[in-house]
């Protein structure tokens, strides 16, 4: 099922909802590309530019630089950074935190279902635009397909942004019961919760009418019904005896549509979003007769909350004072910090243009400082007499492994000042 964020399911967190119905992806930009799409390649280290040549290999599927970042292709927005990202599947390390997670939550579905639910976690991530909207009912118009979200190969082809964009093609192999999970990939802000790949897990279970002809529920109540008994299970499974709540919410591939959320540590938080599967997508995979019902969730958000885990670009942390700590099959050590490295913060302004987002800022910034870049926040705006509007932005850099060196965080900065002014064509004030 389709997710909106590294960090939650829906777009918010908050337990006080606004009441129109949300979208599932978000923001904005037109769907069509820009003249010069934006890609920040700059001061590649000899470990991003060694991963870069490598050529591997997802799911049967051999993926080479040149297959995902296409520098003389307009509609190719993929950086070096990204591609770096193929192919290293977190969720597939048991010692991992997300693959311990995903472990635990295979755990939950054989016990219950006596193995009945197929396990899909290496499927290739290059899919077409047709399995990662069209085949999930996204309007061809919505602001999730444009190149300010999303990762283009190509105009036919994406990173995928969520694991439903395998739902259909599994529909019509056969499947009835299976979870997906992978690396998923969308341009996105920068803060401790967000990251341009991270991993989800999705769950579908088709039923047939003879399931529910004789519980006294059309096929849609009685889905929902099993749904939220399941996902009650798996919460209680990860959380322990935890007080849950269900919240209506609106999706375009379900109807109806839910999010569950626990009160933990004494607030309450949003685990998955779930619901029961829009007919279309089944009729238009060979489906009619049946219902079914699908969940989402994001791992990182998940195993930040159980292993208390700050920052998660922690995730992608080689240093052992960091993977040492987890085990196979031990949910919920609480990850203790290594190190207390000082951030240090320099400040960007600048009058922007009408084609200046955020996510493309983000995505320069990232380009050149990788993961030693904490955080990017909007921290003043205004608009002159004239109408021109500025913006400063404060950047963080902070390595959670080592204390970083005046002169390479002014390297940096001097490079990120150099690569806005020229990518993003704003004027630096």
């Amino acid at each position: 099922m389709a997710t909106p964020s590294a960090a939650r399911f829906s777009p918010s967190s908050n337990p006080a909802r606004p009441p129109p119905p949300r979208l599932p992806l978000p923001r904005f930009l037109p769907p069509t590309p820009p003249q010069t799409l934006l890609r920040a390649r700059p001061l590649r280290t000899s470990a991003a530019v060694a991963a870069a040549a490598a050529v591997v290999e997802v799911g049967g599927v051999k993926i080479a630089r040149e297959d995902v970042v296409k520098e003389e292709d307009p509609t190719n927005n993929v950086p070096d950074t990204i591609y770096s990202k193929i192919g290293l599947q977190l969720h597939r390390r048991d010692n991992h935190p997300l693959g311990i997670l995903k472990n635990t939550i295979y755990d939950y579905f054989d016990k219950n279902f006596s193995g009945n639910f197929n396990k899909f976690d290496d499927l290739c991530p290059l899919v077409s635009i047709k399995q990662n909207f069209d085949d999930v009912l996204v309007p061809a118009d919505h602001v999730s397909r444009s190149y300010n979200d999303t990762y283009y190969v190509d105009a036919q082809t994406v990173l995928r942004c969520h694991t439903s964009a395998h739902q259909a093609e599994l529909l019509r192999d056969g499947h009835t019961h299976f979870l997906v999970t992978g690396d998923v990939y969308r341009r996105d802000s920068i803060d401790s919760t967000h990251y341009p790949c991270f991993h989800q897990m999705e769950g579908f279970r088709v039923f047939s009418p003879d399931e529910w002809s004789d519980s006294g529920m059309d096929g849609t109540a009685y889905a929902a019904a099993d749904l939220k008994k399941t996902l009650e299970g798996l919460a209680k499974h990860l959380f322990g005896a935890v007080e849950m709540r269900w919240v209506d919410t609106y999706f375009p591939f379900t109807n109806p549509s839910f999010e569950l959320e626990i009160y933990f540590q004494d607030d309450w938080l949003e685990v998955l979003g779930c619901g029961v599967t829009e007919q279309e997508i089944l009729k238009n995979n060979g489906r009619t007769d049946n219902v079914a019902w699908a969940f989402g969730l994001g791992l990182e958000r998940l195993a930040m909350v159980l292993f208390d885990i700050p920052d998660i670009r922690l995730f992608w942390s080689n240093d052992k004072r960091f993977t040492s700590q987890f085990s196979e099959g031990k949910l919920g050590v609480k990850f203790k910090p290594f190190s207390k490295f000082p951030p240090c913060y320099k400040d960007m302004s600048f009058w922007i243009n009408e084609e200046f987002t955020e996510n493309n800022l983000c995505e320069v910034v990232r380009g050149i400082a990788g993961d030693l870049v904490e955080e990017v926040k909007l921290i003043d705006n205004f608009t002159n007499k004239k109408g021109m509007t500025s913006h400063c932005y404060r950047i963080a850099y902070r390595s959670m492994e080592r204390s970083l060196t005046d002169e390479e965080i002014n390297d940096m900065q001097w490079n990120v000042r150099e690569e806005v002014q020229n990518k993003l064509k704003v004027e630096l004030r």
